[in-house]
């Protein structure tokens, strides 16, 4: 299948300015419930708030109402952005476009200020059935699935509202003889797919510690114009290999990379602190609040930040 025409070039400049915002994890009600000041927005994975039945399933998705409920009332109070894990969107094998159905459809339900997925694969069509490796795995940086992507780009846009954004993968492993370096690679999807590019400035950092290469030269090859938001999270060593595990605070020179995107990206427009549930005994609301306004000073630093107080 093909989907080579795609639809007009989004307007980045013209999406909101959201701020400083929190990925939602199920350990997050109590401390947003009193401390919803610490944020502008907050960031769902859609795919948390229901049960993928697969599909061959009727009907497919099973929506947590419990979870739904407690969505509901945070999108009365603060923006919402989506940030699907289930797409898939780099598997060869198949393109899940009931799944983009029920993007849309929450996209028309919450308003969603854009929408977002992972450039990687998990899910494998083999022999008529379909298997998850249960792990986002990084795409070849090659032209053909260059090629593939743009396709399938231009797929999610024509059929979910609003903007789309495509994030950086974190690769445990380096192939080997790939086309393009992966700056290149992310410059040349966004530019043919029209998707802007959500970049997890902690995945840099962790590909960087794991294969030897500079992260602040990785950041300098972008087209920084492609960022509408970005991550910052913290990570752990296991096994002698530093992981993208969300387990705490973020490290120092993750920091150091959040501040040369916002001098350089103007079309930043949010910046999203991630932790997995199991880290919040560890940092404590406090250290939660401590971790956003370390972003918001980035935010505020920010020329656009800057210009706009001045002028």
């Amino acid at each position: 299948m093909s989907f080579s025409t795609g639809p007009a070039r989004p307007d980045l400049a013209a999406l909101p300015h959201l701020g400083v915002g929190v990925l939602f994890n199920p350990a997050l009600p109590p401390f947003l419930a009193e401390h919803l000041d610490a944020v502008d927005f907050v960031e769902v994975i859609p795919d948390m708030f229901w049960e993928d039945r697969g599909t061959g399933a009727r009907p497919r998705y099973l929506e947590r109402a419990g979870l739904v409920a407690v969505l509901e009332a945070l999108g009365a109070r603060r923006p919402l952005t989506c940030h699907s894990v289930g797409l898939s969107i780099g598997s060869a094998g198949l393109f899940d476009e009931a799944h983009l159905a029920q993007i849309a459809a929450w996209h028309a339900r919450f308003g969603f200020a854009w929408h977002s997925d992972h450039l990687s694969f998990s899910r494998m069509g083999v022999e008529g059935h379909e298997h998850h490796a249960g792990v986002s795995l990084a795409v070849p940086y090659d032209e053909e699935v260059l090629d593939l992507l743009v396709d399938r780009v231009r797929a999610v846009r024509r059929a979910v509202p609003g903007t789309f954004l495509l994030e950086n993968n974190v690769a445990y492993v380096a192939l080997p003889e790939q086309d393009m370096e992966e700056p290149a690679f992310l410059n040349a999807l966004c530019a043919r797919g029209g998707c802007g590019l959500l970049l997890d400035v902690h995945n840099v950092y962790c590909n960087a510690v794991n294969h030897g290469f500079d992260a602040a030269d990785f950041v300098d090859a972008l087209d920084l114009a492609h960022v509408v938001e970005v991550h910052v999270a913290g990570g752990e060593e296991l096994l002698g290999m530093y992981t993208d595990a969300h387990s705490g605070a973020v490290p120092e020179p993750v920091w150091e990379l959040l501040a040369r995107v916002g001098d350089q990206a103007p079309n930043l427009r949010a910046i999203t602190f991630e932790f997995h549930e199991s880290a919040y005994d560890r940092l404590g609301a406090a250290g939660i609040r401590a971790q956003l306004e370390r972003a918001r000073t980035v935010w505020e630093a920010r020329p656009a930040a800057v210009g706009s107080a001045v002028g």
